[in-house]
């Protein structure tokens, strides 16, 4: 089963280091979407896959991928409105 997740981290974001390890844990995890930096404090994340790879990247994404844990997390449903072609790219 597919499931597509937009999340949200605010308050406490880390730095690039952080986001360029959600790149490489997405695509060990087989998933699809992007990770952007919105505002100097808040980083929004679209990630598809199955249910059993979204659900183990929340898991790590809430733990820090072995770098500060972000403080407010938001996890919401998200419809995929486009194709990423199989592919986890980071927005800038």
């Amino acid at each position: 089963m597919k499931k597509c997740l937009k999340i949200t981290l605010t308050s406490g974001v880390p730095d690039g280091g952080f986001r360029d390890s959600v790149q490489v844990a997405a695509r060990k995890m087989d998933l699809e979407g992007t990770v952007q930096f919105v505002e100097p404090n808040e980083i929004v994340i679209i990630a598809c896959g199955s249910k059993e790879n979204i659900d183990e990247f929340l898991d790590n994404l809430h733990e820090g991928f072995g770098v500060s844990a972000p403080e407010g997390v938001q996890v919401e449903p998200f419809l995929k409105e486009k194709d990423y072609r199989g592919i986890f790219r980071i927005l800038e």
